[in-house]
């Protein structure tokens, strides 16, 4: 093999993950048991990491191990479960089953796998708690069908208002066979709670004219997505718009407010004292240097606001990955990779078991060396490029001028 073919294997090679190109490590506490595992991201990993953290690595003493890096900004997921199918039968010239739902806490959507194709049938769906009482309740009825011959799809789900009976029942047409029921899955929609992380940063307060103003100093890269004020309990109801100044421009961000009182009988109580901020905050997160974020409270004609206490948070974030053995280290700091694309991000679901790990503190990468330049030898070298360059149309241009010399004078 050619020594040329040589360097552009190494620089192909040079040009991905290396342990020795990261400029920081942290080491991962090994996990009391095997199974998937955490760790949060801290103010460390902020600001010498990438700002989209794609430079995050994690090696064991072999390989690199794959992670999925989440945003636990809440919301909802949807997981499904499987269910057994009780007596497929024929009654009265239709399909009817049971569905044994005692394991699916509720559900409104139900996933059948249909063995047969090219059909239609309507499905009627009943329920109750005891298998073999006379009473159904009505839940509706599904059309279900499969229309892959003429390319327009399929329904083998059957919808139904949320409900949570341990069993149903489903009446179909004659199109669908008893022995084309095979299995089904009932999607159960389960709440995700926001997890908030508090920012190493403690506000500054002050009072200009009316207004009451909160200064933050925030490390370069780190996002700041909410902010949580702590009011005097003694404070009475109050209300006040909230705004974040940069020089002499405001942009409103919400309002705070403590109400409690009765009105025409009827007992008002609202406590707001926290405010979304994502969109003007987390947008200059990659500033260089730190940044001041200022916040105003616009208190009109009434006394200021008695704040105790003021704080930022961000979403937490989190790398999951398997702990088959001690995962090893966290490597972070090389601003040249781009975030990875692992199998483990692509199909990942969050154990509802999971436990987190700690991670050490961070410590120089006593490997590190810098990256080769890879730019080309003409971005590398370009004085002497240019030198060349010069060089070549000097000479040209004296040859020019000998031939024009030495060329014969026409009579």
């Amino acid at each position: 093999m050619s020594k040329t073919l040589w360097a552009v294997i190494a620089l192909v090679l040079l040009a991905g993950s290396s342990p020795s190109y990261f400029k920081y490590r942290r080491a991962i506490q090994e996990p009391a048991a095997a199974g998937q595992q955490y760790f949060v991201v801290d103010e460390s990993i902020w600001q010498h990491a990438r700002p989209d953290l794609s430079d995050l690595r994690l090696y064991d003493s072999t390989r690199e191990v794959p992670y999925k890096l989440t945003v636990e900004s809440g919301g909802s997921e949807t997981e499904q479960k499987q269910f057994r199918i009780l007596q497929p039968a024929t009654v009265a010239g239709k399909t009817q089953f049971i569905l044994d739902m005692s394991g699916v806490e509720e559900y409104d959507r139900i996933h059948l796998k249909l063995a047969t194709k090219d059909f239609v049938a309507h499905a009627f769906v009943e329920g109750q708690d005891d298998l073999h009482g006379p009473h159904w309740a009505a839940l509706g009825t599904t059309t279900l069908y499969d229309l892959s011959h003429e390319k327009l799809g399929n329904n083998n789900t059957l919808q139904i208002p949320l409900s949570a009976f341990k069993y149903l029942r489903v009446t179909a047409d004659g199109s669908v066979k008893p022995a084309d029921i095979q299995s089904g899955t009932a999607g159960v929609i389960r709440a995700q709670k926001a997890v908030w992380r508090d920012l190493a940063t403690t506000g500054k307060q002050e009072q200009r004219g009316r207004d009451t103003v909160l200064s933050f100093e925030i490390s370069p890269n780190i996002p700041v997505e909410r902010l949580v004020l702590s009011i005097d309990p003694a404070q009475k109801n109050f209300r006040r718009e909230v705004s974040t100044q940069n020089g002499e421009r405001f942009s409103s961000v919400g309002e705070i407010s403590r109400i409690h009182m009765l009105r025409n009988g009827q007992k008002v109580d609202v406590e707001q004292t926290s405010l979304d901020v994502c969109g003007f905050c987390s947008a200059n997160a990659a500033s260089p240097g730190a940044r001041t974020l200022q916040f105003v409270i616009h208190n009109g004609d009434d006394a200021p606001v008695k704040i105790t206490a003021a704080r930022l948070q961000q979403f937490e974030r989190r790398i999951y990955f398997e702990a088959d053995s001690a995962p090893g280290i966290l490597y972070y700091g090389d601003d040249r990779l781009v975030a990875p694309e692992y199998d483990y991000a692509k199909l990942f679901q969050k154990d509802a078991h999971v436990e987190s790990v700690a991670v050490n503190n961070e410590e120089p990468n006593p490997a590190y060396t810098s990256r080769p330049d890879e730019r080309p030898w003409s971005e590398r070298h370009p004085a002497v490029l240019w030198t060349t360059l010069i060089a070549a149309v000097l000479i040209l241009g004296s040859i020019a001028v000998r031939s024009l010399k030495s060329a014969p004078t026409p009579n």
